[in-house]
């Protein structure tokens, strides 16, 4: 089955502890966490004092992923924050590896994102030395986007590659995620699903999520 990791970017901001235990209760395996600079993406979420809150009642992962700018100037912070799982845009980083290696020394799993245009390529050197990476199906930084159909072929294409490579990284898919789709990305090769409005706004998000992961 795969890893479920709902994403709270489109919950209701003023019932976030509840929606946390929401969670807690659920299936779901890790809590997705989209940190927005509106500087990388048109787009600002949050930032440390509302991980922080969120580290203090969750008892699932947190999936923090950054679609901020310079990132390295703030992995030990989000470390100290909480962040269990840290990925980074490849896009954002000149200097890959060096990023990679800091976080897992900071004692985080360490993934990679691209966005749906860029190349599987970028990743050629880096598939043995990351954790997980994780495709956009969708343009960052907003919620509730229509999911790119060409992912599928991508999420292959990657797969192919980490077998090739020998490597244990799983494959992580955000951005438009739906019952109906689950199960294609599924078998195409994707391991994590992210999924903000297909669980939220269904009435039962514990069912929402028990659905995908059977998916």
């Amino acid at each position: 089955m795969p890893l479920i990791a709902p994403s709270i970017l489109t919950t209701d901001f003023t019932r976030l502890g509840e929606t946390i235990e929401i969670l807690n209760r659920s299936d779901a395996d890790w809590i997705h966490l989209d940190i927005m600079d509106g500087r990388f993406v048109p787009n600002i979420s949050f930032g440390f004092p509302v991980i922080q809150s969120i580290h203090k009642i969750a008892r699932k992962p947190l999936d923090v992923h950054l679609m901020i700018v310079e990132p390295d100037k703030y992995l030990e912070a989000f470390k100290e924050a909480g962040a269990d799982v840290l990925t980074v845009h490849a896009e954002a980083c000149p200097h890959l590896h060096r990023t990679i290696d800091a976080i897992k020394q900071l004692g985080m799993r360490a993934g990679v994102v691209l966005n749906p245009h860029s190349p599987l390529c970028l990743l050629e050197n880096i598939l043995n030395d990351v954790d997980l990476v994780l495709l956009m199906s969708v343009n960052p930084g907003f919620g509730g986007q229509k999911f790119i159909s060409k992912t599928i072929d991508k999420i292959k294409q990657l797969k192919e590659m980490l077998i090739k490579a020998d490597s244990r990284s799983l494959i992580e898919v955000d951005g438009g995620v739906t019952f109906e789709n689950a199960r294609l990305l599924r078998e195409a090769g994707a391991d994590v699903l992210v999924a903000g409005n297909t669980i939220f706004a269904h009435p039962d998000p514990i069912k929402a999520i028990k659905i995908l992961k059977q998916s």
